[in-house]
C-alpha cells in the first residue's frame, strides 16, 4: 500500500517551503539576490542546508520561486487598491500609487527581482513580472478611456511606459539616493503617480485631486 502523507505532514512541508522563501525574499531585500546563498537562507530559516535542495533542486530555482511569489504579492496589492477605488479614474489613480508606494518602500527587492542582474534562466520570470503590471495598468487605463475620463490612446503602448518609468524614477537603480524618510517617501510617490496621470492625459486639478486622495500603504506593510 503505498504512503499517504496525513494533513500535518503536508501543513508541515508546506510551512516549511513558505519559511525558506520567506527567508530568501527577506535577504533578497536586504542585499540583492547576489546575497541569497542557501547557507544563508538555511541559517535565516533556522533549518539544514540540505533541507532546501528537497525543495529547490538549485539556487536559481529557489530565486525563481522568490520572483514568482514577489510578483504575485505585487499584482494583487495592486488589484485590491484598484478594485476598492469608486470609480475607474480613481482606480487607475490607486494602481500607479500602490505600485509606486511599493517599489519605493521596498525599492531593493524590487530592484532584485526586476533588474538585477542574475541568471539568465529567470530573465524570462523578471519579462513576466513586468508585462504582468503592464497588463494590470492597461485593463485600469482601457476603463478610463471607455468611460470617457482619460483621452483616446493606445493603452498596449502607455502601460509598459508608465511602467518603465516609475522603476526608473523610483528604484532604477535604487534611486532616490540617500534612502529618503518616511516624508520624503511620500512626496516621491505622489510625485511619481502625478506625473503618470498627467502622461495619460489627465488634467492637472483632476490629477492632484486623485493623487491627494490615495490612501498609500505604510512602510511596514510593503517590506
Amino acid at each position: 500500500m503505498p504512503y499517504r502523507r496525513t494533513a500535518n505532514v503536508v501543513r508541515h512541508l508546506a510551512e516549511r517551503e513558505q519559511a525558506i522563501l520567506a527567508a530568501a525574499t527577506s535577504i533578497a531585500g536586504e542585499g540583492g539576490m547576489g546575497a541569497v546563498q542557501i547557507a544563508a537562507v538555511a541559517e535565516r530559516a533556522r533549518i539544514a542546508a540540505g533541507t532546501i535542495y528537497r525543495y529547490f533542486p538549485s539556487k536559481t530555482d529557489l530565486i525563481a520561486e522568490v520572483i514568482a511569489a514577489v510578483a504575485a504579492r505585487e499584482l494583487a496589492a495592486m488589484r485590491a487598491a484598484a478594485d476598492a477605488a469608486p470609480g475607474p479614474l480613481s482606480a487607475l489613480a490607486a494602481c500607479i500609487a500602490t505600485f509606486a508606494a511599493r517599489a519605493l518602500y521596498a525599492r531593493r527587492l524590487i530592484w532584485a527581482v526586476t533588474g538585477e542582474p542574475v541568471a539568465p534562466r529567470v530573465d524570462a520570470l523578471r519579462l513576466d513580472f513586468r508585462q504582468s503590471l503592464a497588463a494590470e495598468l492597461e485593463a485600469r487605463i482601457g476603463a478610463a478611456i471607455a468611460g470617457r475620463h482619460l483621452p483616446e490612446q493606445d493603452a498596449r503602448i502607455a502601460a509598459p511606459a508608465i511602467i518603465g518609468a516609475l522603476m526608473e524614477g523610483l528604484i532604477g537603480p535604487l534611486a532616490p539616493s540617500p534612502a529618503p524618510d518616511a516624508g520624503a517617501q511620500r512626496a516621491a510617490v505622489q510625485t511619481a503617480t502625478l506625473l503618470a496621470l498627467r502622461a495619460l492625459g489627465m488634467n492637472d486639478a483632476r490629477a492632484r485631486g486623485l493623487v491627494a486622495q490615495c490612501a498609500l500603504p505604510a512602510v511596514e506593510q510593503v517590506a
